[in-house]
């Protein structure tokens, strides 16, 4: 197996989180589990197909859990790690950050418009 080098920590983190959909999809698992269709709600312009395929990335790097109901109709929930709790900081730094961008904007007279708070 070859090694994998990084030229700063950043690099790792974003092979894992990084991407247009991760970290919005983490941002929403931040406060409990939720249901695929769930996250797709909160997640507009999302397809089924990507989330699935997002979320199986994220639970093979061990960010997320799955946890599947033995029900009919069956029933799965995703949530973070305890190791994607540890990210838990990263996230609301983020989220703060962008909440702060979008009144930045809003000030210089840019038509912006936050639906949520995180």
């Amino acid at each position: 197996m070859k090694q994998k080098i990084y030229n700063i920590g950043v690099e790792a983190a974003m092979e894992v989180i990084g991407g247009k959909w991760k970290p919005i999809i983490l941002c929403n698992l931040r406060h409990g589990a939720l249901r695929p269709s769930d996250l797709q709600r909160k997640i507009p312009g999302i397809s089924q197909k990507m989330l699935t395929q997002q979320l199986r990335e994220l639970e093979l790097d061990n960010i997320v859990k799955r946890k599947s109901y033995n029900q009919v109709p069956p029933k799965v929930e995703y949530s973070l790690s305890p190791y994607g709790e540890t990210l838990e900081i990263v996230l609301d730094g983020l989220c703060q950050w962008g909440t702060m961008h979008v009144t930045t904007l809003q000030n210089q007279g840019e038509e912006v418009l936050l639906l949520a708070e995180s």
